[in-house]
């Protein structure tokens, strides 16, 4: 069986990554152009897009590198399986957070740049405050509690719907609109459109991620002691691909 070379797995947690944030910042300038009179119906729209292309770009690149597209969830994978030795290695981990950041902040100029906006518009959209940071902290622990449940109970086939699902849900019963993700949240500092965050936000933000990956990881833990063992089945079980894949 041969494995998937590194270089595909990053450029799919790249291209991955971009289109996911093409997806959001892309749905919420056309929402804002559609709907300028209604925020909550930009919200919607803003949402809906967002759940549906998770969830395809989960079955497009998931057999190359699992689709991770975030941060967190590399990073709870790399830790998780350090007992068990799967997951991903040191080495991954590096690649897949340079390959999502890259990712992010490419898929925000090229939103952008197919609105006919000027390909880098920082964000002035100031989102520092502590409401939103705890909302961030809920809507990453349970990103990382459903994906790593899937796993370790044997139904990571059904990621792409219940991933997409969590994150279209999430944009509303979160005061942030759930970011999640430390990637999309630098990429989104790069358009000044509807989804964007004001650079100066960023930091807390991804702070607060970092504080939901410890909760959800602990939580994890304490219900699923056996999910470090799946750890190589994150996003989407890819052996199946690993098998007809040359170097």
């Amino acid at each position: 069986m041969q494995p998937i070379a590194p270089w595909r797995r990053l450029l799919a947690e790249f291209v991955g990554t971009a289109l996911l944030v093409t997806a959001v910042v892309g749905s919420g300038i056309m929402a804002s152009t559609l709907s300028p009179n209604d925020v909550g119906l930009q919200l919607l729209e803003n949402s809906v897009a967002t759940a549906f292309a998770l969830g395809a770009l989960i079955l497009t690149f998931g057999p190359v590198s699992g689709a991770h597209f975030n941060p967190v969830v590399s990073a709870a994978d790399w830790f998780l399986g350090r007992r068990t030795r799967t997951g991903l290695t040191g080495a991954d981990l590096a690649g897949y957070l340079a390959a999502q950041t890259a990712g992010a902040i490419a898929g925000s100029v090229l939103a952008n740049l197919m609105f006919d906006l000027a390909p880098v518009t920082f964000s002035t959209k100031d989102r520092a405050e502590g409401h939103l940071w705890l909302g961030e902290v809920v809507a990453t622990a349970g990103l990382l509690l459903l994906i790593f449940a899937l796993a370790g109970s044997g139904r990571a086939a059904v990621a792409p719907a219940a991933v997409g699902a969590y994150i279209g849900a999430a944009y509303w019963f979160t005061s942030s609109t759930s970011f999640a993700n430390p990637a999309v949240t630098v990429g989104r500092a790069f358009t000044d459109t509807f989804a964007g965050i004001a650079p100066a936000s960023v930091p807390a933000f991804i702070v607060a991620q970092f504080v939901g990956l410890l909760v959800g990881v602990g939580l994890l833990l304490a219900l699923y002691p056996g999910a470090a063992q799946a750890a190589d089945d994150v996003v989407v079980e890819h052996l199946a691909a690993e098998r007809t894949a040359a170097p």
